[in-house]
């Protein structure tokens, strides 16, 4: 495409079209997923704790204000402080935002640290894609690992933060599928080639 105003605007809608058609390929791949371990009505108070503050709001200023606030779940109870980063590279652009992240608390607590590991690096850093990947990653541990105490969750996340320790750079989605992939086959989980860690 041309480098002018109506090129750049034609870029602009193609990449919004291409977000657009990516949440609903994510929303639908989703469906098969198991329920979050956290009650809804237990996320609704949380959230109602979270309108004391102004969004966007960074995660640091989340665990400032409300990081002791517990939320009960299938694997126990944890804190806010205990899933969401306390670092200045993550932001949230609403309550809701929020909510998403600790609904999945195993989840939640191994982006925390991965996160945390990055803040400490001025050369690695985060994009929405490669976050999501690395989420995406996660649940679909969890959801073969479900009966094993999140051990590939465990594993996996610490192959990351070792990377971004060695390299001071975060891996890509791709080889953080393909590590997950060769956990769940080395510990004997099946991995189909059409699955998400089927690479």
């Amino acid at each position: 495409m041309a480098d002018n105003k109506n090129g750049r605007e034609a870029q602009a809608r193609n990449e919004e079209r291409r977000q657009r058609e990516r949440a609903i390929a994510e929303d639908l791949a989703r469906a098969d997923e198991p329920e979050p371990p956290v009650d809804s009505t237990e996320l609704a108070s949380f959230e109602t704790a979270l309108k004391t503050l102004e969004f966007p709001a960074a995660a640091a200023t989340v665990v400032d204000a409300v990081g002791d606030h517990e939320i009960e779940s299938a694997e126990g109870t944890h804190t806010v402080a205990d899933l969401v980063p306390d670092a200045a590279v993550e932001s949230f652009d609403s309550p809701a935002e929020v909510r998403i992240r600790v609904q999945r608390p195993t989840v939640a607590g191994a982006m925390k640290r991965i996160v945390e590991a990055v803040d400490k690096y001025q050369g690695a850093s985060f994009g929405a894609s490669q976050r999501d990947g690395y989420e995406r990653t996660f649940r679909a541990l969890q959801a073969i690992d479900a009966d094993d105490e999140d051990e590939g969750i465990r594993t996996v996340a610490d192959w990351i933060i070792e990377r971004v320790h060695e390299n001071e750079t975060l891996p890509k989605s791709r080889d953080v599928r393909r590590r997950a992939s060769e956990f769940c086959r080395s510990n004997g989980y099946s991995v189909r080639s059409d699955d998400w860690l089927g690479v």
